[in-house]
């Protein structure tokens, strides 16, 4: 039977429509209201702009060693969905609980908080960390730009979960993640004489057969890796933008892709190849206004760790799971697992129902979740 308090913990979280889009104040506030009367030291960490923040809550000891659990406060807009109910009104049916988050990842964050409210009517002789962060679904630049302040506070700690949705089995990787935008330069002019002119959304169709061609070279010769669903680097074009009036030459056209790279592939020379035929291409049309510029928007590392490491070994002991895996999207694992922490991406619910509309966790899923935390801190902290 799942605990009434982790339902309202997870009611109430889903309450809070932190889309990326808008503040995380009102949560982060809730979250203070919770843990620091029952002895967590709280420190947030304001985004430059002060409209989010991410929350650190320290129980313990300031010792070396303890458990960390890392969550993340945003979710994905609902906006333009069907969904059956109000995605921030948490609902059940059946066995499940609807409403935006509950899957990734709102319901390891309402475990967490119960396990952690039970561990502080207990001495600590190591430390508990609870950190929450923002803007994770953006591309994890949150806990990017908290890092730097973030370090000191967290200290040692002897293992860091990151509890995105995993049904509970230890993932030990994920591909890393940049992302480009190329700004085409033409030259306008009528369309009746559209050979003196310069399309500029020629150039940027140019790049995207080049873009293409890379990554079928990455699926045929690049590195591989059979745990994952997609086993080699890929390359993908995700906006593509420019003109107006059919009459005209465009003049000016952008184009965003993105390289999700395994540790095996390198990818400054993926995007360094794509940039050289860019250029060659523009070079060949010999028009004095044709141009390119790459601009690198965003990256965020991949993660990695032996599957046969004590962290992970622990984390699987724990859930009772007999096997590990690698998830195909990204977490925030890899900026901690920087910091010399040995880190595990393990949570329940399933990613299958993440960012979906009528996203639901299974009420089973929960159970577990709480139980196997309260198991680990005990163990870790």
């Amino acid at each position: 039977m799942t605990r009434p308090d982790v339902l309202a913990l997870l009611a109430k979280a889903v309450s809070f429509p932190t889309v990326s889009a808008a503040s995380n104040l009102g949560m982060i506030a809730w979250l203070e209201e919770l843990l620091a009367p029952r002895g967590f030291a709280c420190t947030r960490l304001a985004s430059a702009d002060g409209a989010k923040c991410g929350l650190v809550a320290r129980l313990g000891p300031n010792v070396e060693g303890g458990l960390l659990l890392a969550a993340h406060t945003d979710v994905v807009p609902a906006e333009g969905q069907s969904w059956a109910s109000d995605p921030f009104v948490m609902s059940q049916r059946g066995t499940r609980l609807f409403g935006r988050g509950t899957a990734d990842m709102k319901g390891f964050l309402a475990c967490a908080l119960a396990a952690a409210l039970d561990a502080a009517e207990a001495p600590r002789t190591r430390p508990l960390t609870l950190v929450f962060s923002y803007d994770e679904e953006v591309g994890c630049t949150g806990v990017r730009d908290m890092l730097p302040r973030l370090a000191p506070l967290l200290g040692k700690p002897a293992l860091c979960l990151v509890g995105e949705p995993t049904l509970l089995t230890p993932a030990t990787g994920h591909k890393g993640k940049v992302v480009y935008e190329m700004l085409a330069q033409g030259a306008p002019g009528h369309s009746a004489m559209a050979p003196l002119y310069c399309n500029a959304l020629h150039i940027a169709a140019d790049a995207v057969s080049i873009i293409r061609n890379a990554q079928a070279r990455l699926r045929q010769s690049g590195a591989r890796d059979t745990d994952y669903q997609v086993p080699y680097s890929t390359l993908h074009v995700g906006a593509l933008s420019g003109g107006g009036p059919v009459n005209l030459v465009p003049h000016a056209a952008r184009l965003v892709f993105e390289c999700r790279h395994l540790p095996g592939d390198d990818v400054d020379a993926i995007i360094a190849g794509i940039e050289s035929e860019v250029g060659e291409a523009v070079a060949a049309l010999k028009h004095p206004a044709a141009g390119v510029t790459f601009n690198r928007l965003n990256a965020y590392p991949g993660f990695a760790i032996a599957a046969h490491s004590p962290a992970v070994q622990a984390v699987a002991q724990s859930t009772g799971s007999n096997s590990t895996l690698k998830v195909d999207y990204g977490t925030e694992a890899g900026y901690y697992a920087s910091l010399g922490i040995a880190t595990v991406v393990c949570g329940p619910g399933s990613m299958a129902q993440g960012h979906q509309p009528d996203e639901f966790i299974e009420l089973e899923q929960l159970q577990l979740g709480e139980a196997w935390l309260s198991r680990l801190i005990a163990q870790f902290a």
